[in-house]
């Protein structure tokens, strides 16, 4: 069962950042050249490989116990962080994640960048894509590194990840725009809850804590994270209501 959530989660966390780095390589493609863009995308994906290839052997030397904690602590600050931003936008606290939007502003603010070209290549479009699959890779190849090594299987969690990079990519190079019919903001609630559901099960787990049945308590976990979580946005709407009849 946690083999099925570990891929499941590093597929939908790769899917998020893979559709927010792909926004930012079309903007650069269309109002700077996709050669420049292109560029820029192989040279992140150089730097990335380097990390990963750098940090996975070292994760393996640390004794799991101890990665457990450490590794849980992170994803579960980091899981809460993307479950508040999903609960206050379900909630009508916060305005919902624009993907057309997002595109609008990227390109217009590479339109409007003054052109400075080294060796061919058009320096803003590569320095924009550059930074934007970074960035995002970053995080994937976090969830991945994490992920894989604290259940022991980081080829799992690549082949998660992997599977987001070729559906997203995929359709990206098939229509050339932003896929804002992405339900992107039920994906983030998805993964929130997957990554709160690891770190607190991870990091109980690194504290000494024996779960009852092992990795078979992890729907249990799951089943608390969703139920707390659809509890808040429910208390949420209602205050919600209640200030705009006030």
């Amino acid at each position: 069962m946690s083999a099925v959530f570990l891929v499941l989660s590093a597929f939908l966390a790769s899917a998020v950042e893979m559709v927010e780095a792909l926004t930012i390589v079309l903007a650069a493609g269309i109002a700077r050249g996709w050669r420049s863009a292109l560029t820029g995308v192989g040279a992140a994906t150089v730097a990335l490989a380097a990390i990963v290839a750098a940090l996975g052997p070292a994760l393996t030397l640390v004794p799991l116990r101890d990665l457990r904690l450490v590794v849980g602590t992170l994803l579960l600050l980091f899981g809460l962080q993307w479950l508040r931003k999903a609960i206050l936008r379900a909630s009508g606290f916060k305005a919902l994640h624009d993907e057309d939007a997002a595109f609008a502003e990227e390109l217009a603010a590479a339109r409007a960048a003054g052109r400075e070209e080294r060796a061919g290549i058009d320096w803003y479009g590569f320095t924009i894509a550059f930074k934007g699959v970074l960035l995002e890779g970053l995080e994937v190849a976090f969830i991945v590194l994490t992920f894989g090594s604290t259940q022991g299987s980081i080829p799992l969690a690549a082949a998660g990840a992997a599977g987001a990079l070729v559906l997203v990519g995929g359709v990206g190079v098939a229509v050339r725009a932003p896929l804002a019919r992405v339900p992107e903001n039920a994906v983030k609630f998805a993964v929130g809850i997957m990554l709160t559901t690891f770190g607190i099960f991870w990091s109980a787990e690194g504290a000494g804590v024996k779960w009852p049945g092992s990795d078979a308590s992890l729907p249990g976990v799951l089943a608390f994270v969703c139920a707390s979580s659809a509890l808040l946005v429910a208390q949420l709407r209602a205050r919600r209501r209640r200030l705009a009849t006030a």
